[in-house]
């Protein structure tokens, strides 16, 4: 595996920011193909994708900085804003972009928070799993040795190959995880459009915990001394929160949550968005 795709003297393209770049405009494609579910305008949907990109990559960052202070970054200070070499916890961008986004379009769209996080969680899914290829290619958020015949071996030098000596075939946990958003995202996509407000959003919560959390078991980048309890990763433990919140919100939102109308952006409306 090499992050690169190629080099232009001083310039690398590299996997991560390609894969990146095409989930940023893969979130937006889906979102402005449900923004009507949401009542939202075609100006109002751009502005949600770049707030939820730059928030969900400065909470990504600093989450991963946290994590890895006394480790790496407070040895090397200068490396904190190198997201280009990869280093982005997801959960971390996943929090910060929710709460951002939630008070944006409450605020300044003023409209309906909740169904517009439902027309978000799809989009979401599916840029997560071009992401994940971005990171396969990079050689980070990699896997634990496996006899497998899919495993992967990452090259001389690489941060997996340091990990685990003789280059040891890994499991393509980004893979993995690639995969299972891409259903999470086409299952979100239809929620969207057949159930209540607020479904969509409860089983993105539901859904990604229980995914993340077993997907965990598969990954080989976390040392011994970040584990919680000496067992559970942090995401793991993350997890374990997300998923009866997720099972609480779809209790709430099928069950006791008044239904308000949801509807589509009248047809002038539309012309005008």
């Amino acid at each position: 595996m090499d992050p690169v795709i190629i080099d232009f003297g001083n310039f690398s393209l590299r996997w991560y920011g390609v894969m990146a770049a095409l989930g940023f405009l893969t979130a937006l494609a889906l979102m402005q193909i449900n923004r009507r579910y949401a009542k939202l305008k075609s100006d109002q949907v751009s502005n949600i994708c770049i707030i939820a990109m730059i928030a969900g990559i400065i909470g990504a960052r600093i989450f991963f900085v946290l994590l890895k202070w006394s480790e790496y970054f407070k040895h090397h200070p200068q490396d904190i804003f190198r997201v280009d070499k990869g280093g982005l916890v997801f959960y971390g961008g996943f929090i910060l972009a929710a709460v951002i986004l939630f008070f944006y379009i409450k605020k300044i769209c003023r409209a309906d928070s909740i169904r517009c996080l439902d027309v978000v969680a799809p989009a979401l899914a599916a840029a997560h799993a071009l992401g994940r290829i971005g990171c396969f290619f990079n050689g980070c958020c990699y896997g634990r040795p496996t006899e497998m015949p899919w495993g992967v071996v990452y090259k001389l030098g690489s941060e997996p190959f340091k990990q685990y000596k003789e280059a040891a075939p890994l499991h393509p946990v980004q893979l993995y995880e690639m995969i299972l958003n891409l259903l999470l995202a086409a299952l979100l996509f239809y929620l969207v459009r057949k159930c209540r407000r607020g479904v969509a959003m409860s089983a993105y919560i539901l859904g990604y915990g229980i995914l993340r959390f077993v997907v965990e078991f598969f990954r080989g980048d976390h040392p011994e001394d970040e584990l919680v309890w000496g067992v559970l990763t942090p995401a793991q433990t993350i997890g374990l929160v997300m998923i009866p919140l997720g099972i609480a919100l779809l209790v709430y939102f099928i069950w006791f949550a008044p239904v308000k109308a949801d509807g589509k952006l009248s047809e002038k409306s539309e012309k005008a968005a």
